[in-house]
């Protein structure tokens, strides 16, 4: 992890949630930077331009600042699954479109799945709540997609979904890692046909006749 750019110099009043705003994107960069234990709000408040006494009066500590900027993050991967299922009713795209919102999200250039992916703050109970509350959510997207359209039960359906969220994380932060040797484009196709291969065994209770895509 690189350190955070030069700090910014002191500028005008601003209204309430415009600081907000420019607080949480300095503690951003120093959260991605230095994790959550080494981040400091000294250094928090010196990369935004303010004085520690104006960070104090947004949020009361480190932590709360944290968990401010763990809840946008999260909700932009569930925004994002979200948006991927409601994009088409065609399965094969659906599977496409979600392995490249989790694709996408872990290359987005701020490093924000760092707070969700890769978090030194895990064991904190509210964070965990956080992680755990976010993984369900998108499991429980896909899993109903599952269970209308294979007619699986709940609990066969969830376990299905929560497969395929562990799939697409462990994917997307593996190929992050590894940027440059795949386009990111081949990556997300490579690793959806392989989830393709195995959710599309199960037999459409719709009559919509589906076709798995061809061979590349």
């Amino acid at each position: 992890m690189t350190a955070p750019s030069a700090a910014k110099p002191r500028g005008t009043r601003l209204p309430r949630l415009a600081r907000r705003r420019q607080l949480l994107d300095a503690a951003m960069e120093v959260f991605v930077a230095r994790g959550y234990h080494a981040a400091a709000m000294d250094e928090i408040a010196e990369r935004a331009g303010v004085s520690k006494p104006v960070l104090y009066q947004h949020f009361p500590g480190k932590q709360e600042l944290y968990l401010a900027l763990l809840d946008e993050s999260v909700e932009q991967l569930i925004d994002g699954v979200r948006t991927a299922l409601r994009s088409t009713t065609d399965n094969w795209q659906r599977v496409t479109a979600t392995f490249s919102a989790y694709f996408g999200y872990v290359a987005e250039h701020k490093g924000t799945f760092r707070l969700v992916f890769e978090s030194d703050f895990t064991n904190d109970p509210a964070v965990r709540e956080r992680l755990d509350t976010a993984d369900r959510k998108c499991a429980d997207m896909i899993s109903q997609v599952i269970k209308e359209d294979a007619g699986v039960a709940d609990d066969e359906a969830h376990l299905l979904g929560i497969s395929l969220v562990g799939m697409a994380q462990v994917s997307a932060r593996y190929w992050l890692s590894t940027v440059g040797s795949i386009p990111r484009e081949a990556a997300e196709q490579l690793v959806a046909r392989l989830a393709w291969r195995g959710i599309s065994g199960w037999p459409l209770t719709a009559d919509q006749p589906e076709q798995p895509p061809a061979q590349a």
